[in-house]
């Protein structure tokens, strides 16, 4: 089976920086058939080819890879914030899984549509919010576009990008997609985090549980601003915004026992994922390993995507 190495490195809470290598590549070995001449060929019955051609308005929210008509749509959301349209996660996607009938996308948030939003000037925490309400608007109609034409839409959240798909969930609904996966997120963060990356302080917690926050505001406006994003999300109590769905069984959760940049899910928060059916995975390590150690059955798990054999 072919493995996929990846690294990743903690810059703040929140944050994920990712390089993804690809260190073993199989060859793939091609068979062909032959009909017999003498039969007399069956006339099949001409069926009009349905194309899903992306119109360009949705093109211009989301970066792809793909077949265009496949039946299935996997949006995936990066760890960030950022700046940058990150489309790490499709690439590994799409180069590494079987992908035959799958487009993989990633679709745009406020910031990386125009960074010049957080380049200029400190937001206010609500000014934040306000850019996340955009984020998650242009989410739910790349996923709406892809629904109405009856396919099948599975959305990836990893870490900040956890945070992302849960908000959607609570203001959209959980039929918004078919099916979920979260990565290296937290429900109910705890108030210190949230509070000093509002005030564009970096934080992280010590063996997942106890939180340790750094005095002095990042020196950089874009950074600040990048924290009150995270902020902006990090402050909803998750499991009161869900507690109204009765049915989580189309969600997997995997989180880290000792995340140092979210912290571990407490108790109550597993509690909860398990009173809505959710299906949980815990790996051990930091906020790297469990990516590492689960990305390949958080997606068979989640969607029935495997690895290329």
């Amino acid at each position: 089976m072919k493995k996929v190495s990846l690294k990743m490195t903690d810059s703040n809470p929140f944050r994920f920086v990712k390089s993804v290598v690809v260190i073993t590549v199989f060859s793939i070995l091609a068979c062909s058939c032959s009909n017999d001449d003498n039969h007399v060929p069956i006339q099949k019955e001409e069926h009009p080819v349905t194309t899903k051609e992306i119109s360009q308005e949705i093109k211009e929210l989301i970066f792809f890879k793909g077949n265009e008509n496949a039946s299935s749509v996997l949006i995936s959301i990066p760890g960030g914030p950022s700046t940058e349209f990150d489309t790490s996660l499709v690439n590994l996607i799409f180069e590494n899984f079987t992908t035959t009938d799958l487009l993989t996308i990633n679709v745009h948030q406020a910031q990386t549509l125009d960074s010049t939003r957080v380049k200029g000037n400190d937001l206010t925490l609500e000014q934040a919010v306000g850019l996340n309400s955009e984020s998650i608007e242009m989410l739910d109609k790349v996923i709406s576009y892809f629904k109405e034409q009856d396919r099948t839409v599975y959305v990836f959240g990893l870490s900040f990008g956890s945070f992302i798909v849960q908000d959607l969930i609570a203001k959209k609904g959980v039929d918004t997609a078919d099916k979920y996966l979260m990565m290296l997120g937290r429900l109910d963060m705890n108030d210190a985090i949230w509070q000093a990356a509002s005030e564009g302080k970096e934080a992280e917690f010590e063996n997942g549980v106890t939180p340790i926050l750094f005095p002095d505001p990042l020196p950089v406006i874009k950074e600040r601003n990048l924290l009150r994003i995270s902020a902006g999300f990090a402050r909803n109590r998750y499991t009161q915004l869900l507690n109204t769905i009765e049915d989580l069984s189309n969600l997997t959760y995997i989180y880290g026992a000792t995340d140092n940049a979210v912290g571990s899910l407490t108790a109550y928060e597993v509690q909860f994922l398990k009173s809505k059916n959710a299906n949980i995975l815990t790996g051990n390590g930091g906020h790297d390993e469990p990516f590492v150690g689960f990305f390949e059955q958080g997606l068979k798990d989640a969607f029935g995507i495997e690895l290329l054999p």
